[in-house]
């Protein structure tokens, strides 16, 4: 039985066998006589038509290696198009350079390496190269406008800005890039068939232009959408240098202030640099509230600078954020020549008392009453003020220590990664690098210097009335600004050099933390003056 199954499946698989065999065969019998039939065929029309038929597959193969041979030349022209090697300019390799600076002044000499490395890195990131396609069609223009308004960035009224616009486009629905519309702009204004609005000057409406077209088409924290642009709204809407004055509240000791409080003079000497940076602005052209952003840049207070020009010159914020900034990380080189030209060798070795110890109930009312007196002065202040104390009463009252190692540590640390890469991204070579950044730069380095030495010459016309023994070192003077706690460092370092036994540090605390809260008041009644 068994040899009989086995013989059964042998027959199968034989019969299978021959089968695809056969299959095979007639497969290939079929394929020959195909490919005769092509190669030897019966008659001359068959001849002909075959001939013409592989005449056009060798020219279709030929256009076909072409057309790729096209298409990959311009995909790397389009790639190459795109690339920063293509759309680098003058102005983004200097900023780039800039950066450059600014990281090696932090790692090299550790000057504010917390803000310039930051600030450096995203000043590299704002100013990579790219190719500028976007247009904008009238509607899309008005709208523009009406969302830079909302942001306070326009250079003229929404009113006349959408008159302009109107004109530019000759109510046509057309699109334009930005260098064509500035083209089409200064033709019409030449040929005279631009009217401009009542008021709008030429540079005005050429700024309101390149406002329109060009905001739209940057990347980083101009890119709508972007992440850097949501980064940005705590910039541009004033959110970030509140929270910088929590932590800074949260890690200041006010001691030497409290016990020392003549020396608050020196802070509020020191704010003399603000107004007349101001005044030297409005001279020089800005209009008023360009001029107070500008001039807060003396107080030497980034945040307060970034709070002030967010308010009253957002388009000047990026320039004034970081000339206030750079100042502040100079510190170490600026003010010590300063210090030596205005001070006696016997003034700079004046010992001064030791402050006088004060109790912690002195520490806890300090805020709550520093809160009422200054903001009742500056209610403008009061974002940061109001930030700035409440801090410290989280410090001083010793029963929130989660919340105060909470705003001097972490919150502090994210707000200024935050806070340097925005900034740093705001500079963009266009936007950056013009007569007014310059100006803006000038402005700020003699605002920072007539602080500087406002404070000094302050503690010098003290002593005048002081009896000896009393006396205020004038080198403390420096301290005055509000770089905390920096320019208190310097003090106590120049001391040193002269004698090494002078301890000047405990004492400069005290007009420098009175100088963060003079920058703000004098912030606050810019504000208060400048805003109606």
């Amino acid at each position: 039985m068994k040899a009989k199954q086995n013989n059964i499946r042998r027959k199968s698989i034989v019969m299978i066998a021959l089968v695809a065999v056969l299959f095979v065969l007639h497969a290939f019998v079929t394929s020959n006589a195909t490919m005769a039939e092509l190669a030897f065929p019966d008659n001359a029309l068959t001849q002909e038509l075959a001939e013409t038929s592989l005449n056009d597959v060798s020219a279709d193969v030929v256009s076909n290696e072409t057309s790729v041979g096209q298409e990959i030349s311009d995909g790397l022209s389009n790639f190459f198009a795109f690339t920063g090697f293509k759309n680098a300019t003058r102005g983004n390799i200097v900023m780039i350079l800039v950066a450059f600076f600014f990281i090696f002044l932090a790692i090299k000499y550790e000057f504010e390496p917390m803000l310039l490395i930051p600030i450096g890195v995203g000043i590299i990131v704002g100013n990579i190269p790219f190719l500028q396609t976007y247009t904008f069609n009238l509607n899309d223009a008005l709208a523009h406008l009406q969302e830079l308004s909302d942001q306070n960035v326009l250079q003229s009224n929404l009113q006349e800005a959408q008159a302009l616009m109107v004109s530019l486009f000759g109510g046509e629905n057309i699109k334009l890039e930005l260098n064509e519309a500035v083209a089409r702009f200064n033709e019409m204004v030449a040929a005279g068939s631009i009217t401009l609005p009542q008021g709008m000057t030429e540079e005005t409406a050429l700024a309101t232009v390149n406002e329109v077209f060009g905001l739209n088409i940057q990347t980083g924290i101009y890119q709508k959408g972007s992440v850097l642009n949501y980064l940005y709204f705590g910039v541009r809407q004033g959110i970030y240098p509140p929270l910088i004055f929590l932590g800074i509240g949260a890690m200041t000791d006010f001691s030497s202030l409290i016990s020392q409080p003549r020396l608050m003079i020196l802070g509020a000497a020191a704010q003399l640099g603000v107004f007349l940076t101001f005044i030297g602005a409005l001279y020089l052209g800005f209009d008023l509230k360009e001029a107070g952003a500008i001039g807060i840049i003396g107080g030497a207070d980034g945040p307060t600078a970034i709070f002030l020009s967010s308010k009253m010159a957002p388009h000047l914020l990026g320039p004034i954020a970081i000339a206030a900034y750079s100042y502040m990380a100079l510190v170490p080189l600026i003010q010590p020549p300063i210090m030596r030209l205005l001070t006696t060798p016997k003034e700079r070795v004046i010992h001064m008392k030791p402050p006088r110890a004060v109790s912690k109930t002195e520490k806890v009312c300090f805020p709550i009453v520093g809160l009422l007196l200054t903001t009742f002065i500056s209610p403008s202040a009061l974002p940061l003020l109001g930030m700035l104390f409440f801090g410290n009463l989280l410090k001083e009252s010793g029963v929130t220590k989660r919340l105060a190692n909470t705003a001097s540590n972490a919150l502090i640390d994210i707000v200024t990664i935050l806070l340097g890469l925005t900034v740093g991204a705001s500079t963009q070579a266009d936007v950056f690098l013009t007569k007014e950044s310059l100006l803006i730069f000038g402005l700020g380095a003699l605002s920072f210097m007539i602080a500087t030495a406002a404070g000094i010459l302050g503690a010098k016309f003290m002593n005048l009335f002081l009896k000896e023994g009393d006396k205020i070192n004038p080198l403390i003077g420096n301290a005055g600004v509000s770089a905390v706690p920096d320019s208190a460092r310097v003090s106590q370092i120049e001391g040193q050099k002269y004698d090494p036994s002078n301890h000047l540090l405990m004492h400069a605390m005290a007009p420098n933390v009175s100088g963060v809260i003079g920058s703000a008041v004098a912030a606050g009644i810019l504000m208060s003056y400048l805003m109606l």
